[in-house]
């Protein structure tokens, strides 16, 4: 599976024998649990665990929810109401599956903005990144279908909003609405399409995170140092990697624990916290909300979306370049989506030959005021569309296109980076000091 030399799994009873030479998933597993783990790896290294809990979490939940759900217009927002009320720990299971998305999404952003700053997207991990954005982007997918299946003001009035996006795209947009909407605007067909496809999209995760955690078992991990595992002989590995059971995994598990206390306390204490007051409203098509704002975790690329008015500059070029095709909502659209493109792109973008953040002085300053420029553009997000908030999300979002497209590019060009450790075990040395050779 990896091409870091280590011990793999062989069969020892002939029961253990007839099965590996059949189907050889005791194999796949061993492989899998003791895989060679760079040694160096620090805190910012347990996201994945979350992430799986979160997955297995909201499959479950998910699953039992549905048993009680009726996606039908006129009944799903009581059917909300009656696994609240009647079903025993209905409240808990939603409030679960609810915070549960929240919780996805935070462990997913640090997953990302991990993978930004240590270059885990370089060569040779360009699948794995992409595979990851895939993932990212279902996520979304899935995220914002089950906003709407409780059927509460903000659930119908965001999925109005956003599916009224297509819309924008010239010649075929009505069409690719219309068969979203299962008609001329949200309706029964649309809620019953949303469900269908809540429910079948985390199965597609999961077959994505299965092909995420085999790309980068075969590439092996990024580390923070960015240097590669040596691979020469089973020796010189064994002394940059340890077995990723038990050290890892109980590391790993030590964090989740950690995590789930304060997510167990958000849902038992204050479980409707990140939730709209407008959403515990029956939904009302012939009722505006003030201000129809999605989950908080699309905000920043909803800031983007809503950043490219038509008297911005670069929406009238191109408005006039087109010959009108381009209009500000078809831009808006092709920003929101072309902000996760860029984000993609970032393996061919990255032109430095220094893998890790740690070793590159300039790039820290432009990547720290990236993450700022995040929680700025998810804060201006769930403002009104209105100054000074729009010019502070104009900015904010020319600065995330030009990190990708300008900055990381020059960087590799103009910047001097650091001295790298030669290896991973030197790096883990200078931190943690040399293990002592016993006495003999």
């Amino acid at each position: 599976m990896s091409g870091i030399p280590h011990d793999h799994y062989e069969p020892k009873t002939n029961g253990e024998k007839w099965l590996h030479s059949r189907l050889p998933i005791v194999g796949l597993l061993y492989d899998t649990i003791m895989i060679p783990t760079p040694k160096n790896l620090n805190w910012m290294w347990i996201w994945g665990i979350v992430l799986t809990f979160c997955l297995a979490l909201q499959i479950v939940t998910g699953i039992v929810l549905a048993m009680h759900y009726t996606p039908q217009v006129d009944m799903a927002f009581a059917s909300i109401e009656h696994i609240m009320r009647n079903v025993n720990g209905g409240h808990f299971i939603r409030y679960l599956h609810m915070n549960g998305a929240s919780l996805f999404f935070v462990a997913v952003y640090l997953h990302i903005f991990r993978g930004l700053y240590y270059g885990s997207y370089k060569a040779p991990r360009e699948i794995t990144w992409i595979i990851g954005m895939l993932i990212y982007l279902a996520m979304m997918g899935t995220a914002f279908m089950g906003y709407v299946l409780p059927w509460g003001q903000m659930s119908f009035w965001g999925a109005t909003v956003i599916t009224g996006l297509f819309g924008a795209i010239p010649f075929i947009g009505e069409s690719i609405q219309t068969w979203l909407l299962g008609g001329p605007a949200v309706g029964n067909a649309t809620l019953n399409r949303f469900f269908s496809l809540h429910y079948l999209l985390p199965f597609v995760i999961a077959a994505l995170v299965a092909l995420h955690i085999w790309a980068f078992h075969t590439t092996g991990n990024n580390n923070p140092t960015g240097v590669d595992v040596r691979r020469s002989s089973k020796a010189e590995a064994d002394k940059d990697t340890v077995s990723f059971w038990p050290y890892f995994v109980i590391k790993d598990l030590f964090a989740l624990a950690v995590i789930l206390v304060v997510f167990f306390a958000i849902v038992g204490f204050m479980p409707n916290y990140l939730g709209h007051p407008d959403n515990y409203i029956e939904a009302n098509p012939l009722v505006t909300p003030a201000h129809i704002v999605p989950e908080w975790y699309f905000l920043p690329f909803y800031a983007i979306l809503r950043a490219f008015t038509a008297d911005v500059w670069v929406v009238m070029f191109a408005s006039w370049i087109t010959g009108g095709i381009v209009d500000a909502k078809f831009f808006g659209v092709l920003a929101m989506f072309g902000a996760i493109a860029v984000m993609a792109l970032a393996p061919w973008l990255d032109t430095s030959s220094v893998r890790s953040g740690r070793y590159r002085p300039m790039f820290k300053w432009w990547f720290w005021l990236l993450a700022i420029d995040f929680v700025v553009l998810m804060w201006v997000g769930a403002m009104p569309a209105e100054p000074p908030y729009s010019t502070i999300s104009l900015i904010a979002s020319a600065y995330w296109f030009a990190y990708f497209l300008v900055i990381l590019p020059l960087l590799g060009v103009i910047e001097k980076p650091e001295a790298q450790p030669a290896t991973i075990e030197d790096d883990f040395d200078a931190h943690y000091g040399k293990a002592e050779t016993p006495a003999e």
